[in-house]
């Protein structure tokens, strides 16, 4: 049986700021660039008790909290950040999987240093990410990836939880499928048209009629119910794509989606300025009403440099789509591909020069 550790830094961004400023502690700040096309990269808790969350629109952010202190990102510094962290859970064991500059996956199933437990592990580490780094980082412990993710976020922030095998049961039969990742607000709402509010609803389904209104994922779903997950911590795995995609509750023309293509943009940019790497293709996706995919892509001559310029590729690629202006459709994504380390695409460019 496996000992998973997740652990994820609070406000990551937003705590940066506030410790390299002693001026902003205890103040709602919000890492953004104050403009009407920008989005809101972090927000500290402050912040966010005033409803203020990432990937919002920094304007609506103001409006919601016009004191708030706005900061523009300097992800050098968070990337540095990162980096220290980093250092602290390779201590323990080489089985680390970063999901993004601010949290990761840890497998101490066989650590590099004696503990008495899982648990020991997660609060030295948390101690000595405190001491070196000046920030704070909550954790979850438990059998599997899934279960440790929800975990480190059940007393966020700044907290510890630990999921046992024997509490596996009892523990999600009451969870709202809404803590499941991967069920948004239009997953949840057809799962309450169904009737299935918690795991223990999920576990009294049918797989097999689940997999057939939801495809994989509704066997997944029943998968994760029970506490299943069989995914192995995979130590450093490259940035290959990032993209955000969502369901429209109504189906929608082609002409009628360009404020979901933006605000998916902007989602997609937001997450992808939390890797080193950088995304050169710019992808749109979209399925129509009867469950036809199709992608559109771009590769620029040189990656998109900011928000708007992938908002502007990713709402461009329409038209690319040939069906008839009458075909409605069900969903659309943005995502970002064909990532490479810092510097790369300047080597190959010199070649040809």
């Amino acid at each position: 049986m496996r000992k998973i550790i997740h652990v994820d830094l609070d406000a990551f961004y937003a705590s940066v700021e506030q410790r390299d400023d002693p001026a902003l502690r205890g103040r709602p700040v919000v890492v953004a660039w104050r403009s009407k096309r920008s989005v809101v990269c972090a927000a500290s808790y402050e912040a966010r008790v005033f409803g203020i969350r990432s990937a919002m629109p920094a304007a609506r952010a103001e409006r919601l909290c016009p004191q708030a202190v706005f900061v523009p990102p300097d992800f050098a510094r968070y990337r540095a950040a990162s980096r220290r962290v980093r250092e602290v859970l390779l201590r323990y064991t080489d089985l680390v999987e970063p999901l993004s500059l601010d949290e990761a996956y840890l497998d101490v199933t066989a650590p590099k240093l004696p503990a008495s437990s899982a648990t020991a592990i997660a609060r030295r580490i948390r101690q000595e990410i405190f001491e070196e780094t000046a920030l704070t980082a909550s954790a979850g412990v438990a059998p599997n990836k899934f279960l440790a993710k929800i975990a480190s976020d059940w007393r966020k922030p700044n907290g510890l939880f630990v999921i046992r095998p024997q509490d596996v049961d009892a523990f999600l039969a009451p969870l709202p499928v809404a803590r499941i990742p991967g069920v948004g607000k239009a997953m949840d709402a057809k799962l309450a048209a169904l009737g299935i509010r918690t795991c223990a609803d999920l576990r009294a389904c049918d797989v097999r009629e689940l997999e057939r209104r939801f495809g994989r994922f509704g066997r997944r779903l029943a998968q994760l119910a029970v506490g299943v997950d069989e995914r192995a911590v995979s130590p450093e795995q490259p940035v290959q794509s990032i993209s955000a995609e969502d369901t429209f509750e109504d189906d929608k023309p082609l002409r009628a989606i360009e404020p979901m293509v933006r605000a998916l943009a902007a989602k997609t940019w937001a997450a992808s300025r939390k890797t080193d790497r950088i995304g050169r293709t710019v992808v749109l996706k979209l399925k129509t009403a009867d469950f036809r995919i199709l992608t559109r892509s771009h590769t620029p001559i040189a990656p998109p440099q900011s928000e708007r310029e992938l908002a502007d590729i990713a709402a461009g690629l329409r038209e690319r789509v040939d069906l008839p202006a009458s075909t409605l459709y069900r969903l659309v994504g943005v995502g970002l591909t064909n990532f490479h380390d810092p510097g790369e695409h300047e080597r190959q460019s010199s070649l040809f020069d």
